[in-house]
């Protein structure tokens, strides 16, 4: 998410940014703050997806379809706990600090269009970067009512697929 929305859970609080003290106190906020690129002053969500795309490029020299699947997978299922965990020590619902939302969702793209040329991965990442920022329906929808981890990760799932879905239309094209 762009902004940061303040949680229910800690009323009363604003937005905190997350320290490098922060980022190391728990091994949960290592991963959902990207290893440290979701603490950027700029554009978190963008530096977070470039450590994923760096990310993968190296994963992939070492990872088969099969290995991708579980990592994703794994990736998935704890980025819930994870993201749920940080947002709520930093009181809010879903901080643009936390990026592993969109390292995993960047993953997923990446596996379905690679192999691809620097400039079809560069347009995946555009794309990409255009859907979770501007949240278009669907992805509005699901960013709206579904909360916690749950929500912070699926709302990139949704980009993600909008993203994979305009790129297969036009490679039909």
């Amino acid at each position: 998410m762009s902004t940061d929305q303040t949680a229910a859970v800690n009323p009363g609080s604003g937005p905190r940014r997350p320290t490098s003290r922060f980022l190391l106190s728990h091994p949960a906020h290592l991963f959902s703050l990207g290893f440290g690129t979701g603490l950027s002053s700029f554009a978190p969500g963008t530096v977070g997806t470039l450590f994923g795309w760096a990310s993968y490029l190296v994963l992939n020299l070492y990872l088969t379809v099969t290995g991708w699947g579980v990592l994703i997978a794994a990736s998935l299922i704890g980025g819930i706990w994870i993201c749920s965990f940080t947002a709520r020590k930093l009181g809010i619902q879903d901080p643009s600090a936390v990026v592993w939302d969109e390292i995993v969702a960047f993953w997923i793209v990446l596996l379905f269009v690679t192999p691809a040329s620097f400039g079809g991965q560069l347009v995946a990442f555009v794309l990409f970067r255009f859907f979770d920022a501007v949240k278009p329906p669907p992805i509005s929808y699901f960013d709206r009512t579904v909360k916690g981890g749950l929500g912070i990760m699926l709302d990139d799932l949704v980009a993600a697929f909008c993203t994979l879905l305009v790129i297969a239309l036009w490679r039909s094209i």
